[in-house]
């Protein structure tokens, strides 16, 4: 089952450039393993051992995975996964 990802800006430079890429997987863990298998170069952006990072948020089809299975979260064909990093700073 094809899942679009969208690639953040700054990860764009680990996929090719590409903004958006498809990988294939029954839960959010699956596609995301795909994704790195098809891009290495992103795996240490989005993990941190087995786990998401901290700072990277990911939601599935505009619902953060966190309030729903996390990464057993499951997916289907058409799902559209966002890769969305933390933004951190305020006022000076």
């Amino acid at each position: 089952m094809a899942v679009k990802i969208l690639i953040p800006g700054p990860m764009r430079q680990h996929t090719g450039g590409l903004a958006v890429v498809e990988a294939q997987g029954a839960t959010v863990q699956e596609v995301l393993v795909d994704l790195s298998s098809k891009h290495a170069a992103i795996t240490g952006r989005l993990f941190d051992g087995k786990n998401v990072r901290r700072f990277i948020n990911v939601y599935l089809n505009n619902e953060d995975i966190r309030y729903l299975q996390n990464l057993a979260t499951p997916t289907k064909d058409g799902d559209e996964l966002a890769i969305i990093p933390a933004v951190a700073g305020g006022s000076q």
